[in-house]
C-alpha cells in the first residue's frame, strides 16, 4: 500500500510539473527558449526570429505557418506551448477614443491637414 501511494504521488507532481510549463511567446522568445520547443533546432529558430524581424511580430500563432519549414502538422504539435501574448493577457478590442466633445466615432475631425478650431 505504501509503494501504491508513493507512486500515485511521484505521477501527480509528474502531471503538476508537466501543466506547470511556462508557454512561450513567440514575439519575445529568445533562440534559446525556441530552440526547448519540440521540432524546433538551432535552425528553424533561427528563421523564426529572421522571420519576426523582418515582418514584425506575429499577430496570431498560425502566423508561424508563414516559416520555412514549418507547416501545419509542425504548427498544431507546437501550438499548446506557443502563444503571441503573456500568459492570462486577454485580448481586448480597441475602443473608438472619446472626442473633445465626449462623443465617440470614427470620422476624423481633420479637414484639409488642419485640426478644427
Amino acid at each position: 500500500m505504501t509503494r501504491f501511494i508513493g507512486a500515485l504521488l511521484i505521477a501527480l507532481a509528474a502531471c503538476v510539473a508537466l501543466n506547470a510549463q511556462a508557454v512561450v511567446n513567440i514575439n519575445t522568445a529568445s533562440k534559446d527558449e525556441l530552440i526547448a520547443l519540440p521540432g524546433i533546432g538551432p535552425a528553424k529558430a533561427q528563421a523564426i526570429l529572421d522571420y519576426r524581424k523582418l515582418n514584425g511580430p506575429f499577430k496570431s500563432v498560425d502566423d508561424l505557418k508563414n516559416v520555412k519549414g514549418i507547416g501545419a502538422k509542425r504548427l498544431e504539435k507546437l501550438r499548446p506551448e506557443i502563444s503571441v501574448a503573456p500568459a492570462g493577457q486577454a485580448k481586448v478590442a480597441a475602443a473608438t477614443p472619446a472626442k473633445a466633445d465626449g462623443k465617440t466615432g470614427a470620422k476624423s475631425d481633420v479637414k484639409d491637414g488642419k485640426p478644427p478650431k
